[in-house]
């Protein structure tokens, strides 16, 4: 009897008589019951059926209640996009970030601390502690694959850590950017099991997507698309700080013991650059002597606050790019413009940062408070090429001979501004990777995977101002979140056995800065780009350049490097001539990662994996060729939605009319990129937006005096290949009314996040000389029925 009633305790979790003191598995959590917190969800013990038949007679047992551990600390984690090790003041760059800088004086600075080189990547190794290809998530989710380790489906064994604080009383939200849900799973059917509200949090407000326009971006709360703010001065990243800052007061409020951890992401400083023109104006003036002085000065600032070795060396700036001192007046003028737009908005970003850390402070949860602040997911990027572009649409479309130097002044006064979509010179993402020779997208160098990162917890951590060397990586974070908040890795979570983490707590090297490193070997992969680390030693291959947009050699035709990190902090002295003993044992060794963490096969295509067929991933539209809508269809991103680039379509439209109408009957994409079928004073329109370099539109001569029409466009593609234009004609109830010419097309990539609409365009007008914003461009008519289609 006394086995079957201890078997009946252990079922429930309830186990007694044991030594807990180190065991994070077991803790207190309601009255005197110990609870298996490695089992999520906990179930409450059972319960002996009551025989007392009169409440007013019996005992109310006590609440089963599951509370985080006692003194469990709150968690910040926030997450700045694309900017490098060599950015900021906190790091010894030219960029000022006073919350940046705060938190490390009282905090910890870590110069070893890596990231993956990619945006969707890192952040899933970040929320799981896995590698990334281990949670399917090999490269960013819009040029997923057909093979495992690339397919942008994350795993149900391989849950995020904000699902364990949660399941063991955390409130838990994300803010800003996700980039973490397949793209076929981004429309009104869903599935939402991996959007954030289903990923650990129980709040989300951001953009579910890579990038955002700040001035007007795709918003969703949990799971339902919102409107911006109608507020002129309006700024995505300053909108999310509001939310973040209201949701923390207002659950302190309500719940002031219960801990909260807060994911913080913004879409800062990835492009567009926007920033409001006060922020760039405070760098006007302060990068006109070039990209090799800003490396130069901030290597010297760097040695002397000790976040790099006396010893380290500048590494060479790629042969690409060019001498600032032979450069023309107007492309100075243009590049010092790029960087002041970077270094404001960068700045600004920070700022909101800070008024996130106040708010922490106004309510008395600061000191114990585990703040991780990592400047940035990857290096710097380069993605805008070497002259930076206006709109980087065109690049992300890999068109690079689209801008000129004169082209881009011209926007001058809009940089940064709504107006604009722009990007800076890959040398300036150069300069601000420093002391490194990459960027953004090499895996294979530092300039691409190391960040800078602070750790801030006055309670927990007694050093202040300190600088810590351990090599760490993105995947670290996840445990040492756990370990501060004496939680256990979690083996099963919703019935699905997990894996187990990849990475390591990093608060041993917060507690001791002599302490030997613990995570000691990690590959790295990107595009072909790839490289091994093991106690000090790195190989390496680079593959390809962001800028230029294919290998430098065949897979198997590749020569790997080797350098010793130990002795030279910025990869400059290539040693596998040297000791190719050393270069085996880790060629071999990357071999065994790549193989177990399913990095192969190794796919280097680019521009190509935009298109579902191609790459081999899912597409939500499959094999179908025609899609009908009707008013009130909207928001639809163009992950879901058929797939009319470098193709004929047609477009036919049953509308209602009022007379002399206006306003959307169906488009895809925004002001720097897209098409619209329309309504302008009556007369049927179709207006392709290049980019917003070229616009080219063909409208009826008469306006429509029926109460109803049938609109047909016939857009007839001039052939195979891609980029291409054609010719659009318009029809009314059957008659050709109109005919005009596309002289060239988006080949690849609408937008990031602007949607297909019908009856109105959501964010930015694609017909923006004929629509001013969302409302002016809502149809006065009605859309009984929309089909769009394409050729079998």
């Amino acid at each position: 009897m006394k086995s079957s009633f201890l078997s009946l305790l252990l079922t429930f979790g309830i186990l007694v008589s044991c030594d807990t003191s180190n065991d994070q598995t077991k803790s207190t959590s309601s009255g005197d019951q110990e609870i298996d917190r490695t089992i999520l969800p906990i179930q409450p013990p059972a319960h002996n059926p009551v025989t007392i038949m009169d409440a007013r007679d019996a005992e109310k047992p006590e609440p089963f209640n599951i509370e985080a551990p006692e003194g469990a600390p709150n968690i910040v984690v926030v997450l700045i996009d694309d900017i490098g090790f060599g950015a900021t003041s906190t790091f010894g760059g030219a960029i000022n970030t006073p919350t940046f800088d705060r938190l490390a004086d009282n905090g910890l600075r870590f110069n070893h601390f890596h990231t993956t080189a990619l945006c969707s990547p890192t952040r899933a190794s970040l929320l799981s502690g896995r590698n990334h290809h281990n949670v399917n998530v090999g490269s960013v989710m819009e040029v997923a694959t057909g093979f495992y380790g690339n397919q942008g489906i994350r795993p149900d064994n391989a849950k995020y850590f904000a699902e364990t604080l949660k399941q063991n009383g955390y409130s838990t939200a994300a803010f800003g950017k996700w980039h973490e849900t397949a793209t076929w799973e981004v429309s009104v059917s869903g599935p939402f099991t991996r959007w954030p509200t289903n990923s650990g949090f129980d709040k989300f407000y951001g953009f579910i997507g890579g990038e955002t326009n700040q001035w007007d971006p795709v918003i969703f709360d949990g799971v339902t698309k919102v409107y911006k703010n109608d507020d002129p001065d309006y700024h995505f990243t300053t909108d999310m700080t509001n939310e973040a800052i209201e949701w923390v007061k207002f659950q302190q409020a309500m719940t002031p013991d219960k801990p909260f951890m807060v994911y913080y992401a913004t879409g800062a400083t990835h492009a567009p650059h926007h920033a409001p023109k006060e922020w760039i104006e405070k760098y006007k003036g302060k990068f006109d002597t070039g990209w090799l002085k800003l490396r130069e000065e901030t290597v010297a600032r760097q040695k002397a606050m000790g976040v790099i070795p006396e010893n380290a060396q500048l590494a060479p700036m790629p042969s690409d790019i060019k001498e600032w001192e032979a450069l023309s007046d107007d492309e100075k003028k243009l590049f010092s413009l790029q960087m002041e737009t970077f270094a404001g908005f960068a700045e600004h970003t920070d700022n909101e940062v800070g008024r996130l850390v106040n708010a922490i402070d106004e309510v008395g949860a600061l000191d114990n408070t585990l703040f991780i602040y990592i400047m940035g997911d990857n290096g710097s990027s380069a993605e805008g090429g070497l002259e930076g572009t206006y709109n980087e649409l065109v690049h992300l479309n890999g068109i690079f001979d689209e801008e000129t130097v004169e082209s881009m002044l011209e926007h001058a006064n809009d940089w940064g501004g709504p107006n604009s979509f722009p990007h800076m010179s890959a040398a300036w993402a150069v300069a601000t990777d420093a002391p490194f020779k990459w960027t953004k997208q090499m895996a294979a160098d530092f300039g691409g995977t190391r960040n800078g990162m602070v750790m801030h917890w006055p309670k927990g951590i007694e050093a202040k101002g300190e600088i810590r060397e351990q090599w760490h990586h993105v995947n670290d974070v996840a445990s040492t979140v756990l370990e501060a908040a004496n939680l256990p890795e979690a083996k099963s979570i919703n019935g699905v056995k997990q894996i187990p983490m990849d990475g390591v707590s990093m608060l041993y090297a917060a507690k001791d800065a002599n302490a030997e490193d613990q995570h000691t070997v990690q590959y790295f992969e990107m595009f072909g780009n790839r490289a091994i680390y093991s106690n000090g030693w790195l190989a390496r291959v680079v593959h390809m350049v962001p800028w230029v947009g294919k290998p430098r050699a065949a897979f198997a035709e590749e020569k790997w490097e080797l350098y010793n990190t130990e002795e030279d902090f910025s990869l400059v002295n290539n040693l596998a001539e040297d000791n190719p003993e050393k270069l085996k044992e880790l060629v071999d060794l990357f071999e065994q990662e790549a193989i177990a963490n399913n990095v192969y096969p190794l796919d280097d295509r680019l521009y190509e994996r935009f298109n579902a067929a191609i790459a081999g991933r899912p597409d939500l539209m499959g094999d179908r060729k025609s899609l009908t809508l009707a008013q009130g269809m909207d928001g639809i991103l163009e992950n879901t939605f058929l797939n009319v680039k470098n193709t004929s379509k047609t477009i036919v439209a049953d509308v209602s009319l009022k007379g002399k109408d206006h306003g959307i009957i169906l488009c895809q994409g925004g002001k720097f990129g897209g098409w619209a079928l329309y309504m302008n004073d009556g007369k049927p329109a179709y207006t392709y937006n290049y980019f917003g370099l070229e616009s080219y539109t063909i409208m009826a001569p008469k306006a429509i005096t029926a109460s109803d029409a049938e609109i047909k466009l016939e857009y007839e593609y001039d052939g195979d290949g891609i980029g291409k234009g054609g010719t659009a004609k318009i029809f009314i109830d059957g008659k050709m009314v109109a005919e005009g010419r596309v002289d060239k097309s988006i080949p690849a990539v609408f937008s990031a996040d602007e949607t297909a609409d019908v009856g109105k365009d959501d964010a930015t007008q694609v017909a923006d000389k004929v629509f001013n914003d969302v409302e002016d461009s809502e149809f006065t008519g009605y859309v009984n029925k929309v089909t769009i289609s394409i050729p079998n």
